[in-house]
């Protein structure tokens, strides 16, 4: 990723931020003619709204950025900013109080990712100098968002479970943590079957894996960050359509996002450890592929009945969960790409979360709202427990229908094998179906940034 956020740049186009309720008083302060070719353009500072302000040479003089409504607006919008400005050098000239040049450059840097690996045509961005900004912060998230989102976006013949391995080895490389794999058949041997069962069915190329990363000072409060690895999600024998298959290279944004939020965390040198669990599998499809009606062990010696092999995810994980209870977090996040029924409930831009624990969930609320990066709590509701129950194991991977709250349930399923103290468990989408400026379609980060300055403030 190329930084387009840097301290300075000589010669650079202003560019003014304005909030709907402050366009006029700033036309007052301006020539008429500024005034007058915005009055005549119907510049009006709505959200995202750019103006690109002539000279008497037809040089730009100035831009003009629209904020929309002050009690609408935060940080974000500007990432709108790095879609509309045309190619060239940029400076934040003036922007309304409240907006801190760390949020307007990191949203900037944001609102430029481009995924263009596949492309022969290399565009040129807009590059935009952001004066007191912290920009070894900024980039450091910046650069982390960028992998996730790469990661997502990548086709699954380029990314498979040894491409998740090899990512993850160089981050625990370049950060001085230790990271072990264990591959194939030796899933069993370590007490993985759920994560072998899923994954089996794959080419040998494409083994499953358990890849565990372990960073910090010895006595530091324990963050255990698990992530779901399914770098393609056949539906297996319950085979999804075409049009259910078709974005599941995708289904490893959970992976991708674990990896981000902890590149993040040991870039900035928290006083925490890090114990970040992947499986990473893939949900394939050949005569050895797991089967509806089987039932698989679990690390956690539960046995659980596979309904559906098309809730594979909740499968994975459960052997990560326990393999993190184990460790004795004081912290445990999974994030996952789990259901569609989370879709349903809230769309693509709101990704659900899962907790019990009161004060976890009021740290998280603070932290998403000062660094705008929405979530939505939802219940753990007891009442759906027992759709879970299996005539034959101790449960199964697919609930009963009159539950119908399939997040919630797969939700309820994952927090049989979570460790006791605070769990929280996020069931992303990881992608934006729909482009809009600052926001291309395609790979998404969730709830990351939010996640960050929550363990943060948590352990500081």
């Amino acid at each position: 990723m190329s930084d387009t956020v840097v301290a300075s740049l000589e010669g650079a186009v202003p560019v003014h931020a304005l909030f709907e309720e402050g366009l006029e008083a700033f036309l007052a302060g301006q020539s008429p003619f500024v005034a007058g070719f915005a009055r005549m353009s119907e510049f009006k500072a709505k959200a995202g709204q750019l103006l690109a302000v002539p000279d008497g040479d037809g040089a730009l003089q100035m831009a003009l950025f629209g904020l929309g409504a002050e009690a609408r607006a935060d940080a974000m919008g500007f990432r709108a900013l790095a879609a509309r400005l045309p190619k060239g050098d940029f400076r934040i000239a003036s922007a309304p109080a409240g907006f801190q040049p760390d949020e307007i450059a990191l949203a900037f840097a944001l609102g430029s990712y481009r995924f263009d690996r596949y492309k022969k045509k290399d565009e040129p961005r807009p590059r935009l100098a952001v004066e007191g900004a912290d920009l070894a912060e900024v980039r450091s998230i910046a650069h982390a968002c960028a992998l996730a989102r790469d990661m997502v976006n990548t086709p699954p013949n380029d990314l498979g479970p040894l491409q998740i391995e090899t990512i993850a080895r160089e981050i625990a490389e370049q950060h001085g943590a230790q990271i072990t794999v264990i591959v194939g058949e030796g899933l069993l041997e370590g007490n993985y079957p759920a994560v072998h069962a899923v994954g089996r069915a794959a080419a040998p190329e494409r083994a499953p894996r358990m890849i565990e990363i372990a960073w910090g000072e010895a006595g530091a409060p324990l963050v255990a960050l698990v992530g779901k690895g399914v770098v393609f999600d056949t539906g297996g024998l319950d085979i999804k359509p075409a049009a259910g298959m078709r974005l599941m290279k995708k289904d490893m944004g959970g992976a991708a996002h674990v990896l981000a939020l902890a590149r993040m965390i040991m870039a900035a040198r928290l006083p925490v450890r890090l114990a970040v669990l992947v499986p990473a599998v893939e949900n394939a499809i050949s005569g050895d592929a797991m089967r509806p009606g089987d039932v698989l062990d679990s690390r956690k010696g539960l046995t659980i009945e596979v309904g559906n092999t098309d809730a594979e995810g909740r499968l994975i994980l459960a052997d990560a969960l326990t393999r993190a209870a184990e460790l004795e977090p004081a912290l445990t996040l999974d994030l996952a790409t789990l259901t569609g029924a989370a879709r349903a409930a809230l769309g693509p831009q709101l990704p659900p979360y899962y907790t019990d624990d009161e004060e976890l969930a009021a740290q998280i609320e603070t932290a998403m709202k000062a660094v705008a990066d929405p979530m939505w709590r939802m219940p753990l509701w007891k009442g759906y427990a027992e759709a879970l129950d299996s005539d034959v194991a101790d449960l199964k991977n697919d609930p009963d229908g009159w539950a119908q709250a399939g997040s919630v349930t797969a939700a309820l399923f994952l927090q049989r094998f979570a460790p006791p103290g605070p769990w929280a468990h996020f069931d992303i989408f990881a992608w934006n179906p729909k482009g809009r400026p600052g926001w291309p379609a395609g790979g998404e980060v969730q709830a990351v940034r939010a996640l960050y300055r929550m363990i943060r403030d948590r352990f500081a």
